[in-house]
């Protein structure tokens, strides 16, 4: 097909040419004096992205392996954790915690809203031999669309005088959604590089705080590959203790410049920008979005109920053969009956122009009722405003 291919998942993400272009240099020496300065620079940035200034790791892994390494370098065989139902990628990571022999209490939830603030306080205030050792949420729900507010489960824990630590999954809002790890006091947080980051999968990250550290010491889960120590003990110089993704290293190196050349205030303005382009569109389609509470609306996906009868994955694939575009498949209980606009990363007005120009010329090849005049709407509201 003609073209270029419109990647419009909510991650894996369009890798811009910058970081391309960093990612095609030479694999060099991972032991040797260039390949550290490098890397120190990859994670100095990556700091900056975090807004930490406390150690940060970075393994050759997905977003799952983080979630794996925030567990067992915090927790012991039985701990008590506290996970926060808010859709597909919460229950995964619980299913880890599951596997891992975590004594795992789940705070239930509707998926169309963010963490139960107020049942998470109550749970906490009962629990006054504080049997929970780590409280785990996403930031932002990659099925749903729904950001959570970190500020607000940090606050629970404060209210309530529970010391329990804060573990936070910012794989689908880093880069892309204000996240700020040492002002919030998170204790662990967990990143993935294929989405606000605008690299291919393949690094897992941890920001680690001094309260995580501090319970790393007396962790007792197995861990080898997984472990902080050496990871952080090398990466003082720029060094890994085994094989690092040099290349992609390289690419975050050149992904953090960009982000902190445009700086993150007007990074995060842009998606925000976007996000409320696309919902105008949607909005105008007289379609509904799962998320429920327009403060809690994401920034980097949109999730599209499709009217009853319809199935979303049928819409999706007249719109992947007809317009040769990707969009995000419903996950879990919302299997087909949603489908997920990215407007995440790499992206500008005329890229989210051409999405929501096949979303609806889809929606009318897919035969879904529907009122015209969604892109309309969402170029209105972008030709009026800037970020």
């Amino acid at each position: 097909m003609p073209g270029r291919h419109f990647l419009q998942i909510p991650g894996p993400t369009n890798v811009p040419d910058r970081v391309l272009h960093a990612i095609a240099q030479p694999t060099i020496d991972h032991r040797g004096p260039a390949f550290a300065r490098m890397a120190h620079e990859a994670l100095e940035g990556l700091k900056q992205i975090v807004q930490t200034t406390g150690p940060v790791v970075v393994y050759p892994a997905s977003g799952t392996g983080g979630w794996e390494a925030s567990l067992v370098n915090t927790l012991s065989p039985g701990d008590r954790v506290v996970m926060c139902e808010t859709g597909h990628f919460a229950l995964l990571w619980k299913h880890v915690a599951d596997r891992l022999g975590l004594d795992v209490v789940l705070v239930p939830g509707d998926w169309r809203h963010g963490v139960d603030v107020a049942a998470l306080t109550a749970m906490l205030a009962a629990d006054g031999a504080h049997r929970i050792k780590a409280v785990a949420m996403v930031h932002n729900e990659t099925s749903t669309g729904v950001t959570s507010s970190v500020p607000h489960v940090r606050a629970a824990l404060d209210e309530t005088s529970h010391p329990a630590l804060l573990l936070v999954d910012t794989i689908s809002s880093l880069g892309s959604i204000d996240y700020r790890h040492d002002e919030w006091r998170v204790d662990v947080m967990i990143g993935g590089s294929q989405k606000g980051l605008m690299l291919p999968p393949g690094l897992g990250i941890n920001a680690v705080g001094p309260k995580a550290l501090a319970a790393s010491k007396t962790a007792r889960l197995p861990r080898a590959y997984w472990d902080w120590a050496p990871m952080i003990r090398d990466g003082v110089s720029g060094h890994f203790p085994y094989t690092p993704s040099t290349n992609l290293l390289y690419g975050l190196r050149e992904a953090s410049n960009m982000l902190l050349e445009e700086t993150l205030p007007r990074v995060f303005a842009r998606h925000q920008r976007h996000a409320e382009a696309t919902r105008r569109a949607v909005g105008a389609w007289g379609l509904d979005i799962v998320a429920a509470d327009p403060a809690e609306y994401s920034a980097t996906v949109t999730a599209v109920v499709v009217p009853p009868g319809i199935d979303a994955d049928q819409v999706r694939q007249v719109i992947l053969d007809r317009f040769d575009m990707s969009l995000g498949t419903g996950l879990g209980k919302l299997k087909g009956t949603v489908f997920r606009i990215g407007h995440v990363g790499d992206f500008n007005d005329l890229m989210l122009a051409g999405t929501l120009s096949g979303v609806e010329m889809g929606l009318t090849a897919a035969h879904v009722p529907h009122t015209a005049g969604g892109i309309v709407a969402a170029l209105d509201y972008l030709a009026t405003t800037r970020h």
